[in-house]
């Protein structure tokens, strides 16, 4: 093992260990006794320490062994309180009548949020937007320049797009439901960071624990992820039949991705048609009001 990637390995270990986080959302990392080892599941990403110390030394042919002392002084991150973990139970399903006013108190608190660094960053949040009794949530990664001076998500050009989207399977935007895995934009509209998604997704599982939603339709790698634990190529998730907590997730491309690629936009169209398909079905089976029917965990 090089200096470098010694070094690396050392400073990982030790920030974590000196953190205690724990958080999830899309593929899972464990550190052990053992070197850290990346294991992908089906229901987010969690990272996990164990409290036995001292941990080994980590053999490094070459260099000897490295320690990991986790008493040095490592500087924190603001501490984060714990994220709703998706194999736990949901709460009692939420009436119908109840649930625009829930989802406003949780706005006014997502507004005063601090969890993150993107607080310092942002003119504002951006919490969602459509119908509390929706069939359908489209879930997108993080807002844009756009979103972040409006505080509202998808209002910019790939929003229009996706409203056309919307629209070819003769729906309306206000009756879906739109949100983001974070709430606050990534300066200059980079990805959002493991830990970033870490401290806000917390909210959208509120969210969607309010809405209970028959269907989820992820717009981009970072909702996929979130919601799937898929972390490769969102071209290899379209199609695959995922759930979140017995609701079926649809992964599609982020609408930005058919404005940077229009001849790609066949695939957003067979995208729609899967959830056409999927609504249809419900329907056939006489699906009573999802509103009071909680999803099996």
């Amino acid at each position: 093992m090089e200096h470098t990637e010694r070094e690396a390995w050392r400073a990982t270990l030790g920030y974590w260990l000196a953190c205690g986080w724990e958080f999830r959302s899309g593929s899972r990392l464990e550190f052990d006794a053992s070197p850290p080892r990346a294991r992908v599941g089906q229901r987010g990403v969690g990272v996990s320490v164990t409290p036995t110390l001292p941990i080994p030394a980590i053999a490094s042919p070459g260099h000897g062994p490295v320690e990991v002392d986790v008493n040095r002084a490592i500087p924190k991150p603001p501490s984060l309180p714990p994220v709703v973990a998706s194999e736990l139970p949901w709460p009692a399903p939420v009436p119908g009548s109840e649930r625009p006013a829930l989802l406003a108190a949780m706005a006014t608190d997502v507004a005063g949020c601090s969890r993150c660094s993107l607080a310092h960053t942002r003119t504002r949040t951006v919490f969602g937007v459509g119908n509390p009794n929706a069939r359908v949530v489209f879930v997108g990664e993080g807002p844009g320049a756009e979103e972040d001076a409006q505080g509202e998500p998808f209002v910019g050009a790939a929003g229009k797009l996706l409203d056309q989207m919307v629209r070819a399977i003769g729906l309306q935007r206000a009756d879906v439901y739109i949100a983001n895995v974070v709430k606050c934009r990534p300066p200059g509209n980079r990805n959002p960071q493991a830990e970033e998604v870490a401290a806000c997704q917390e909210y959208l599982f509120r969210q969607l624990a309010i809405i209970r939603p028959q269907i989820l339709f992820c717009l981009g790698k970072f909702a996929i992820l979130c919601l799937t634990g898929h972390a490769d190529a969102v071209g290899k998730a379209r199609g695959r039949p995922f759930s979140w907590r017995g609701i079926p997730v649809i992964a599609s491309f982020h609408p930005a991705y058919y404005l940077r690629t229009p001849l790609r936009k066949r695939a957003a169209w067979e995208d729609l048609l899967r959830l056409m398909k999927q609504l249809r079905a419900l329907e056939s089976q006489g699906a009573e009001n999802h509103a009071e029917t909680p999803p099996p965990v």
